[in-house]
């Protein structure tokens, strides 16, 4: 679909008329930091919001709600007459809507979809309203720590990826010339993601979406660091004593499962992310 880019200084008609035509019939994909804050602001626990709210393991929000007048089904944290009973805790996504965040060789530029500024199918009443620079409606929108959340689970996405490159290619396995590993990523890298979240297992979709963090911080940052280090140790803990090539083939395949079930809770293209993988590997060895 075709994209328009914008830069932040942009004027685009953003002052939103708060109508909550936005709140129905998304899909709102959640990382794990956001899935916190999304239950800091119920007053529940983590795993609490995954199971109430969410889907795929924790990986996006559910949206079950009474449905408006095209049918479209309203957001598990929308209430008639109130609008999001959790706006203080909205992720990145609602935060930025109408707009998408695109990362880009390290850069990060924001996108809507189409040539058209996409509010004004629903809420032509915005063009009533004062307009404002996205870099403004970001201010207001208070996207920076969530912005910095995303960054930051990029970076936990490639840690994860990174342990199935060392067990594919610094174990023995790819020089052992079994083949098998790289299709399989390029499969889990097409998965629906409820086939894919089954496939990981409770355990470890536990680890991924409510990590056990005990000073529950409010520095999205601190908290993908301390989550990464929980990752890592568990990797280890399971891994670091495999010895068969089998072993080796389902632990590479199990944790790259992993990596790409939270890129796709980060909006990411899963399967180009797979693909880009299965190359790193073959340039270093691995063949299919």
């Amino acid at each position: 679909m075709q994209t328009t880019k914008l830069s932040s200084k942009s004027i685009l008609p953003l002052t939103c008329s708060r109508s909550g035509s936005c709140c129905f019939g998304k899909a709102v994909m959640l990382n794990p930091w956001e899935l916190f804050r999304f239950s800091k602001e119920k007053k529940i626990t983590q795993k609490e919001f995954r199971n109430l709210y969410c889907e795929f393991g924790g990986i996006r929000l559910r949206f079950d709600g009474k449905p408006d007048k095209k049918g479209q089904q309203a957001c598990s944290q929308y209430e008639d007459n109130v609008g999001c009973s959790v706006h203080q805790g909205r992720p990145l996504a609602c935060r930025l809507y109408p707009l998408g965040r695109q990362i880009q060789f390290d850069k990060a530029h924001y996108i809507y979809e189409g040539d058209t500024f996409p509010c004004l199918t629903d809420c032509a009443e915005v063009l009533e309203l004062p307009k404002l620079s996205v870099g403004e409606y970001m201010k207001g929108q208070e996207a920076a720590p969530f912005e910095k959340a995303q960054d930051a689970y990029l970076i936990v996405m490639q840690n994860i990826a990174d342990i199935a490159f060392e067990l594919l290619l610094d174990s023995g396995l790819a020089a052992s010339g079994i083949k098998k590993t790289l299709a399989v990523w390029r499969e889990i890298g097409n998965e629906l993601p409820e086939v894919l979240a089954k496939k990981i297992g409770n355990e470890w979709i536990d680890c991924l979406m409510i990590p056990a963090i005990a000073d529950n911080t409010q520095n999205p940052i601190t908290f993908a660091q301390k989550h990464n280090d929980i990752l890592q140790l568990k990797a280890q803990e399971k891994f670091s004593a495999l010895k068969t090539n089998q072993e080796l083939h389902e632990a590479a395949v199990l944790i790259m499962g992993v990596a790409l079930h939270l890129s796709r809770g980060l909006g990411a293209d899963t399967k180009g992310i797979a693909e880009h993988w299965i190359e790193t590997a073959k340039s270093h060895g691995a063949t299919e």
